[in-house]
């Protein structure tokens, strides 16, 4: 059987942490910044970690 290739796409937008998990970019932080406040722009760069809904099926587009 052949391998699984890796989805481009998702290899962008996604990176496995050491322990397996993975983490993932905040939505609304590329533009329209100058109405939102520092604070919220400050923990907008913050990394999240990718609910359990989804892990399974970006972990089979990352061939993890």
């Amino acid at each position: 059987m052949p391998k699984q290739k890796t989805h481009s796409g998702a290899a962008k937008r996604f990176k496995v942490t050491a322990n397996g998990k993975l983490k993932r970019k905040q939505a609304f932080d590329s533009h329209i910044l100058g109405k939102k406040t520092s604070k919220r722009k400050r923990s907008l760069e913050k990394p999240l970690i990718v609910g359990p809904s989804d892990e399974k099926r970006l972990k089979k587009l990352l061939a993890k």
